[in-house]
């Protein structure tokens, strides 16, 4: 949050007593444009059209559609525009999500400020700001833009959207600038910033970074050039329909071609390759993935991930790396205090006393609720407020002044213990004592506050003291890890899995709760998060080494992220604010808190987590891995039963013989297709166990093991569909005998191939392979039923 300062803007003074003119106004308009810090389009509903309609997988069902009502077939043509539908919608909403994305993102910003130009207040939309402006920020208003602050007492802002911290920040008024540089770097304490709001005050701030230049504005375009590009997983299939289709096409020609070179005519030669057409085109394809896309987010709901773009649920099967925050979702994210280390001459009760006084139970803080929760065990009553200075970052504690009775005030401070005993007064060997105790506490995953005070004889002081406190003691509070996290790392540990912690806690408290959840190898790698850029430097995959990043700020995970892509890794990462949004649009699985996490933060992700825990994460994962091999199972039914259909369709005809299907017969054979892919391979168990995955820049559908168990099957498959129908044609001259007995082979094969691939793990699995014998059977043994679909009963 430290900028760097560049002088020409400011004209190298920090006074207030000068402000911009007419003709400076719009010179700086010129150099530095306009304060449009999002972007917004000029017709949302014509973008949103644009951007839906680019999905190649909408065209190919359309222009398969078209084919199909060409051929005159027109269930499939219906079938498929229908499916069309739904895959519009979805488009359409998730870019229509991005738009709400943007537009929650805006919804921090202010709208309108009061600016001075020629000495003279006046408020003006905030687009027309320029650097150089002076802004008057009262309480409780959003800054405007980015700038020096240079008057204005008691300031304390929000800003919880950049840096993720709940707690107010003091901010100073900038009053001596070293000119030995031209742009010198500035503490962040001396900064207003965009996005933000004063909680307390009122400041002068001199405008020097407006639009795209402010922070919050470097993150919107960071998170609006995230793309959303396809999956491998769609890449993969899109490629393998296209090689059937181009197959099919080159197939049909042929065949037409052939059919009326033997001298069938060319009514035959056409009916023959639109039959052909009909068999061949991979329309379940696509209607499988999308099914199963749905089913997978309902499976992943149950797992409590809500998920947000459907092809998600096939990305997380691949995650290799996961980037999680600590609070809340490796630990609970609620503090207990679990210890009291009182000073000498107190007890636990005088200890207890002094922190309930130092805190206030409307705070929010986690660390306030805990002591308040103590109250109830010792029945004890907290004393009236006479005066608050609540925590800032930079003063690391919050000290209350209380009534203790009619002629005595209690003045009681906690916070950071350094920042306590350096305010007490006692000796170098007390000071060692406590400093080790406090070393000891953190080392072990505590989180240990201080408490000091000061007794006065008098009947309202509404000074803080800087010094002369009385130290009290230490409290240690805990903040344990979840429930199965500890279960979850092993189990991503076991799987290849790497868990990257990222959390602003100090070293020591991290790595107790790294050591706890069993974090690296024997003991975790800590690193600092100052240290991130100077790793980034030397070695592209250093991170995947490393277990925790500790003191870290949430933007810095967008560096991890980057630099852990580039290393070939597959990363989700976990976030809930605003300065989260670059992350997770720019991870491969962005992860949103559903509990406490911001709406831009949610909107931005393509997975909300409704409990927030690591463990829900690890489910999703195994969620979308069976999900990949359920629909590997599917569409290798698919292939093993429709490569045998097409050969044996075209083969047959091209030997001169009789066609082998007429229509009637492949709305037979699409009755065991279409139930059989899209519901028995669905429905399959996860396994409780994580397979080992691999890093690779892009994925194969089917390794080539699998490939070849397609080719042989499918090759036995055709074989037998050929030699029953040929065989039978020779033997019994009878072309309806011959077609049933090849429509009995191929039915029964895929009832075969079905109880093979499912194992007949599911109910499900076993009735569709029970009727799909019983089914063939009875159309081809019942004689009416036989005549219907042009067989003959087989005897």
């Amino acid at each position: 949050m430290r900028r760097a300062l560049p002088l020409s803007r400011i004209k190298s003074s920090l006074t207030s007593d000068w402000s911009l003119d007419a003709a400076e106004v719009e010179n700086r308009r010129i150099q530095y444009g306009s304060n449009d810090i999002i972007e917004t389009p000029v017709n949302r509903w014509l973008e949103l059209m644009l951007n839906t309609v680019k999905d190649p997988m909408i065209w190919f069902l359309i222009i398969t559609s078209i084919l199909f009502t060409i051929l005159k077939n027109y269930n499939q043509a219906i079938i498929l525009f229908l499916a069309t539908i739904p895959l519009i919608g979805m488009d359409a909403f998730l870019h229509w999500r991005t738009q709400v994305s943007t537009r929650s993102l805006s919804d921090r910003l202010a709208t309108s400020a009061i600016i001075i130009r020629n000495g003279v207040e006046n408020t003006i939309p905030v687009y027309e700001i320029v650097p150089g402006d002076l802004a008057v920020i009262a309480t409780g208003e959003p800054f405007p833009a980015d700038g020096i602050i240079v008057a204005g007492n008691n300031l304390q802002a929000d800003e919880a959207t950049l840096t993720g911290e709940s707690f107010p920040a003091q901010k100073q008024t900038l009053n001596n600038l070293s000119t030995t540089t031209q742009e010198p770097i500035i503490d962040s304490i001396h900064w207003g910033f965009a996005g933000t709001r004063l909680l307390t005050g009122r400041a002068l701030m001199r405008v020097v970074y407006t639009g795209q230049e402010t922070i919050y504005g470097e993150i919107v375009t960071s998170a609006l050039q995230s793309s959303e590009s396809r999956t491998p997983l769609q890449k993969a299939i899109a490629k393998l329909i296209f090689i059937l289709i181009i197959a099919a096409n080159i197939i049909c020609i042929m065949l037409a071609a052939v059919r009326y070179l033997q001298g069938f005519g060319i009514i035959d030669a056409m009916l023959s390759a639109a039959i052909l057409a009909v068999a061949a085109l991979p329309d379940e394809f696509p209607i499988v993935f999308t099914f199963f896309l749905g089913v997978g987010v309902y499976r992943l709901a149950r797992k409590k991930a809500l998920v947000k773009r459907a092809v998600s649920v096939e990305n997380i099967g691949r995650v290799t790396c996961i980037c999680s925050d600590k609070t809340g979702t490796i630990t609970e994210g609620q503090f207990q205090l679990i210890d009291y280390y009182p000073a000498a001459n107190f007890d636990k009760e005088n200890l207890l006393l002094l922190a309930i006084s130092a805190s206030r139970n409307e705070s929010g803080d986690p660390l306030d609720k805990a002591i308040f929760d103590e109250i109830e065990k010792f029945q004890m009553k907290s004393f009236p407020y006479i005066a608050t200075f609540p925590f800032t970052e930079a003063r690391k504690r919050e000290t209350n002044i209380v009534q203790l009775n009619s002629s005595q005030v209690l003045i009681a401070t906690k916070g950071a213990p350094e920042t306590i005993l350096a305010l007490c007064e006692y000796s170098e060997v007390d000071k060692e004592i406590w400093l080790n105790q406090i070393s000891q506490l953190a080392s072990s995953g505590y989180k240990v506050i201080a408490c000091a005070q000061i007794i006065m004889d008098k009947s309202v002081y509404d000074i803080e003291p800087q010094k002369g406190y009385q130290f009290v003691g230490l409290l240690a509070f805990a903040d344990p890890p979840r429930d199965g996290v500890a279960e979850a790392v092993k189990l991503c540990r076991d799987s290849g899995i790497h868990v990257l912690m990222i959390t602003g806690d100090h070293p020591e408290t991290a790595a107790a709760i790294a050591r706890e959840i069993g974090l690296g190898e024997k003991e975790p790698k800590i690193i600092l998060g100052e240290s991130i850029k100077e790793h980034l430097q030397n070695n592209n995959d250093f991170f995947r080494g490393v277990d925790v990043i500790a003191r870290a700020i949430p933007s810095q995970k967008l560096d991890v992220v980057k630099s852990l892509q580039s290393a070939n890794e597959i990363v989700a990462v976990t976030g809930d604010g605003v300065n989260d949004v670059p992350a997770l649009k720019a991870a491969d699985i962005g992860i949103a808190m559903g509990e406490r996490g911001t709406q831009s933060a949610r909107e931005a992700a393509d997975i909300i987590l409704l409990d927030d825990n690591f463990d829900s994460i690890v489910n999703a994962i195994a969620e979308g891995r069976q999900l990949f091999k359920n629909l590997q199972l599917s569409f290798k039914y698919l292939l093993m039963i429709h490569i045998p259909f097409i050969l044996s369709a075209a083969v047959i005809p091209l030997l001169g013989y009789p066609l082998l299907y007429y229509p009637i017969d492949i709305v037979l054979i699409e009755l065991f297709i279409h139930p059989t892919c899209l519901l028995v391979f669905q429905d399959l168990p996860a396994s409780k166990t994580l397979a080992t995955t691999k890093r690779m820049t892009k994925i194969q559908f089917f390794p080539f093991s699998d490939w070849m168990n397609i080719i042989v099957t499918s090759m036995f498959t055709t074989g037998l569909v050929l030699f029953s129908f040929i065989f039978v044609l020779r033997y019994s001259q009878n072309v309806e005998h011959a077609r049933a007995l090849a429509l009995a082979a191929l039915g029964f094969t895929s009832a075969m191939l079905t109880a093979a691939l499912s194992n007949l793990r599911t109910w499900v699995a076993r009735i569709i392979t029970v009727s799909t014998i019983t089914v063939t059977i009875l159309l081809i043994q019942i004689p009416i039923c036989a005549e219907f679909l042009y067989l003959r009963p087989l005897h």
